[in-house]
């Protein structure tokens, strides 16, 4: 029998922490960076390298909450607060995804007229069809295999970076020893990357998936195999670490090829994803271009998904609804539906002539003020007497977290103090 190749075998290995920060780097994520390396150059690449190490620990932590109680965030964070403050963190998550899925299916449906032509609203609303079947039709676990399997479409972008000329010393240079301003735009950017990046709507989703995955596979081994937590443990920090590193190398690389083009080039400012791709074509050639074009689109089909299900997840187990993306449509009625709703009305949304900017860099800042309260909730429950004996995180990873929400709410307080 033959060997399945090596890229294949490690997708399999890997799991929901791929695919979470595979799906970071959303047609919303490819216009905020793309915005922020036209409008500062290299000056915004070293937020890469400093939100990766607390975007991982957050997401690990989500990870082990899904995986160890069996359910999604909102239901562990339901079970310790009150309930009006859940319903409002559901609230504008929902709100906050279902903007994002109109902005990234508007950029889907452009980039894909960019390439061959025709009626971008339509394509849109046929994306959003597209990926609203898929969700009700395949069942979890093949899902998220055609999920990792998307995940390989990201790395155009750094084909997309090679294929232009470079100053890497200068580009290491502002990376590693930034100079970084405080004026309302940098810290607009600055707070938009951070709300792009470590997202609230990742944190919903992974823990879902973990609880999934929980169900279908790694409690059965574990059961069979009398499986350690610190096992199981590591197997989600590999999984996530290497997820988490995937997504801010290509967010990285998307900088670098928007300043090294547009920004040298005096286009300091774009209203979409796709026109990012569009202003690349007569400065950094068709392939740079199509390359670019066409990633929005393999991002978006993997994103919208994302974005409909950790909505769909967080209310199914706000209101104690049946839910899951591993039963039939039948038996999670009330789940599917949100799915539906949420898919649905991004999509209307996007033939509207809200402008598509707008929608993207904006739902990158409320993401950012959203993440507060939701990592400040985490941290309290696992740092808890009872959540050090329920999960048994390492020290190092509650301080990771903590100083991730540290940072989170640092950046929106300078943002409003800037515009105050």
């Amino acid at each position: 029998m033959r060997r399945a190749s090596m890229p294949w075998n490690l997708l399999r290995v890997l799991g929901p922490g791929l695919i979470t920060g595979a799906a970071d780097d959303d047609p919303s994520g490819i216009a905020t960076y793309s915005q922020a390396g036209a409008q500062f150059g290299f000056g915004m690449t070293w937020t890469m390298f400093l939100t990766f190490p607390f975007m991982a620990a957050i997401q690990i932590i989500s990870a082990c909450i899904g995986w160890q109680t069996g359910s999604g965030l909102a239901k562990t964070i339901g079970a310790q607060l009150p309930k009006s403050v859940v319903y409002g963190i559901v609230l504008l998550l929902v709100i906050a995804n279902t903007v994002n899925i109109a902005a990234d299916l508007a950029a889907m449906g452009e980039a894909l007229r960019l390439v061959v032509g025709g009626p971008a609203a339509l394509y849109a609303l046929g994306f959003g069809l597209g990926c609203l079947a898929a969700e009700i039709i395949v069942p979890y676990h093949r899902y998220a295999g055609y999920l990792k399997f998307l995940t390989l479409g990201l790395f155009v972008y750094v084909a997309a970076a090679f294929s232009v000329d470079v100053p890497w010393r200068q580009l290491a240079l502002s990376t590693l020893m930034p100079q970084v301003s405080l004026g309302r735009d940098v810290l607009l950017t600055i707070v938009a990357v951070f709300g792009t990046t470590i997202s609230p709507y990742l944190f919903f989703w992974q823990a879902s998936q973990e609880a999934e995955e929980s169900r279908l596979s790694f409690r059965r081994r574990r059961a069979a195999r009398q499986e350690s937590l610190g096992q199981h443990f590591r197997s989600i920090s590999w999984d996530t670490w290497t997820g988490m590193a995937f997504s801010n190398a290509i967010a990285w690389f998307i900088i670098v090829t928007t300043a090294v083009t547009l920004n040298a080039n005096g286009v300091t400012h774009i209203d979409t994803a796709a026109q990012a791709a569009e202003a690349l074509r007569p400065i950094a050639g068709d392939l740079t271009f199509a390359l670019f074009a066409l990633g929005i689109i393999g991002t978006g089909l993997l994103a919208v998904p994302v974005l409909a299900g950790s909505a769909a997840y967080a209310v199914a187990e706000a209101f104690g609804l049946r839910g899951s993306l591993e039963l039939p449509a039948n038996r999670a009625l009330g789940f599917y539906g949100i799915v539906a709703a949420a898919t649905m009305a991004g999509a209307f949304l996007a033939l509207t002539s809200v402008n598509p900017i707008s929608m993207l860099f904006w739902t990158a800042v409320i993401n950012g003020v959203v993440a507060v309260p939701i990592m400040l909730a985490m941290m309290a429950i696992v740092s808890s007497a009872r959540g050090q004996r329920t999960f048994a995180l390492p020290r190092f990873l509650l301080a990771l977290g903590w100083l991730s929400a540290i940072l989170m709410t640092l950046s929106v307080a300078l943002l409003f103090w800037s515009s105050v």
